[in-house]
């Protein structure tokens, strides 16, 4: 962690259709679609490995790829329908691209599918909704983040808590690695810092971060086991410590602004932590 510093008018007619639709023409000339771009997904903290696209505004995945990431589907193609089959247990789902449309259980939600080199895709909200979960842009992921519906943590604040205490305290015991994602939560619920993890995490004051690992980059490394683990402890509300806003490695820093304006409470491993 860094040492801190506290914080309708009518339309003219045209002579003749062909003038209108030359017009139309130079419109779709001037305003072109939005290009497709890749772009990461991560389904309850952990990133897919498999391409997928932004076209639009809207996220495009992998069916079978989500699937396998939300566990317990039997993926295939169904030649007769040409459409995506999954099975789970009594569930089914089809994604066909001829009618532009996922259906799960009955409920039948539009949206484009489309085959690309074997591999379907599907709208990620569309799906994630559709089978009771959820999905959302997260920009410091600069990616679509998915809760699956048996899910015990929103995906975004698990996958950043994870992360931020592994940067920060990877090698150290359970405890420390618990009482940093304390310091996270406890800035959550002050009025003084943002209301959300990943604002919290990457939070700048007077154009200073906050955590060093998000200025050196260590924040984007895979969490080790025993973080992820300390992430989901944390948010199931175990606490090593209570109040801690603030803390520093001495090993590192002299912690000079932090001893002269914060109050002491406990040592835990390599970190000092502080009111």
């Amino acid at each position: 962690m860094r040492q801190q510093t506290h914080p309708a008018r009518r339309g003219r007619r045209f002579p003749g259709r062909r003038m209108m639709l030359g017009l139309l023409a130079a419109l779709a000339m001037a305003v072109p679609a939005q290009a497709a771009r890749t772009v990461p997904v991560q389904v309850d903290g952990t990133a897919l490995e498999a391409v997928c696209h932004l076209e639009n505004g809207v996220t495009y995945v992998p069916l079978r790829a989500l699937l396998n990431a939300l566990g317990g589907w039997e993926v295939s193609w169904d030649s007769g329908q040409r459409a995506a089959v999954a099975v789970s247990g009594s569930s089914r789902l089809t994604a066909s691209p001829a009618q532009g449309a996922v259906t799960v259980d009955g409920d039948t939600r539009p949206g484009r599918v489309y085959v690309q080199e074997g591999v379907t895709y599907v709208p990620l909200r569309t799906i994630a909704e559709l089978l009771g979960g959820t999905a959302e842009w997260d920009r410091y992921f600069q990616g679509a983040a998915v809760t699956s519906p048996d899910a015990a943590h929103n995906a975004v604040d698990f996958y950043w808590l994870s992360r931020i205490i592994s940067a920060e305290s990877r090698g150290e015991p359970m405890e420390g690695q618990i009482a940093v994602g304390n310091v996270v939560l406890e800035r959550v619920a002050s009025e003084d810092f943002p209301d959300n993890i990943p604002d919290v995490v990457f939070q700048q004051a007077d154009g200073i971060v906050q955590f060093e690992p998000v200025e050196n980059g260590t924040v984007y490394m895979d969490p080790t086991d025993r973080s992820v683990e300390a992430a989901r402890r944390t948010l199931s509300g175990e606490k090593s410590l209570e109040g801690a806003m603030f803390f520093y490695a001495p090993a590192l820093s002299e912690g000079v602004w932090i001893n002269g304006n914060r109050t002491y409470l406990t040592t835990i491993g390599c970190h000092r932590f502080y009111l």
